[in-house]
């Protein structure tokens, strides 16, 4: 599997992302969901990761990353990070990567790659386009129930947003502190702008780009 020679700079931000091979899925079930978020956290470490230490209390000592947002769709994902220390970037997504392609031949019997060569990453360069990013991974999971919603849209503003804060795999669960449910801990929003310090403040956000059907890039 290729990784990205890029050099990563400390305290810079950064956008990630990568798809299956020939836009193939890469989670089939819900399984396969949550195996790739419990590897977020334990891979986002300075251990190395052995299978026979994973489980429910893996210590993960010091992280190597800083996690701002995060949406895994069927056949992609979108991390936005803080690079914390040398190599972080680098080392965690090997390490991700690695051991979930691991997992997911070993479980479907198959074999080679699972995603494209190598996983993609922009630097955000200023505040506005760090902003942006927020909305734009969260928004990801629209597409999932109206496709065109950005040319033209099939669903009221209210159903897409709902389904955006009820899907299960991006990191609005975790922004969303009513949710007791959720034990993830994967983001670390201390070290990242305080653009939305409430839940409230993201459904506003995200009201207001569904409403004038303006996707922000990125």
């Amino acid at each position: 599997m290729g990784y990205r020679k890029q050099d990563f700079e400390i305290h810079e931000y950064y956008h990630l992302y990568n798809r299956g091979t020939e836009k193939r899925r890469i989670f089939l079930d819900k399984k396969d969901y949550e195996h790739f978020l419990y590897l977020m956290y334990v891979c986002n470490s300075t251990r190395s990761i052995k299978t026979r230490d994973l489980g429910d209390f893996f210590d993960r000592e010091e992280t190597i990353v800083n996690i701002g947002s995060y949406c895994l769709m069927p056949n992609h994902f979108h991390i936005l990070v803080k690079e914390k220390v040398e190599n972080g970037i680098s080392l965690f997504m090997r390490k991700l990567l690695t051991a979930y392609v691991m997992y997911f031949n070993l479980k479907y019997k198959r074999t080679g790659r699972l995603f494209e060569n190598t996983f993609k990453s922009s630097h955000v360069s200023n505040d506005r386009y760090l902003k942006y990013l927020y909305t734009y991974i969260h928004l990801n999971p629209a597409k999932l129930i109206d496709k065109g919603w950005k040319e033209k849209r099939t669903k009221k503003v209210s159903e897409l947003l709902e389904f955006v804060f009820d899907y299960k795999y991006s990191s609005l669960l975790e922004y969303d502190k009513s949710v007791l449910e959720v034990k993830r801990k994967i983001i670390n929003i201390e070290v990242f702008p305080k653009y939305f310090d409430k839940i409230e403040d993201h459904k506003n956000e995200l009201f207001d780009w569904l409403t004038l059907n303006k996707y922000p890039t990125g």
